[in-house]
């Protein structure tokens, strides 16, 4: 299943600057691997937020979850999922 996922980081303005940017190697780490693995097939930033859009490839709607979820900048996140289907234009 394709999945279209927008997320919005907020990491907090009084986080400790050596804390946040362990979380954001991290994030970079976890986030390039699933793009090797597969699973994180396009990741695009949008201009002017820190913020990106996706897409995801998952078994189902746990197993994106499930990734999601693991993301280190997760619990500073808002997350929008869009499930994906293909269109019938598409060629």
């Amino acid at each position: 299943m394709l999945f279209m996922v927008r997320m919005q980081v907020n990491i907090p303005h009084d986080m400790d600057p050596k804390k946040a940017d362990e979380i954001k190697l991290a994030e970079k780490n976890y986030a390039q691997e699933l793009q090797r693995q597969g699973k994180w097939l396009h990741l695009w930033r949008v201009v002017g937020r820190y913020e990106n859009v996706s897409i995801f490839e998952a078994a189902d709607n746990d197993a994106l979850h499930t990734m999601l979820s693991s993301l280190p900048l997760f619990p500073y996140m808002d997350i929008q999922v869009t499930a994906l289907a293909k269109h019938p234009s598409a060629i």
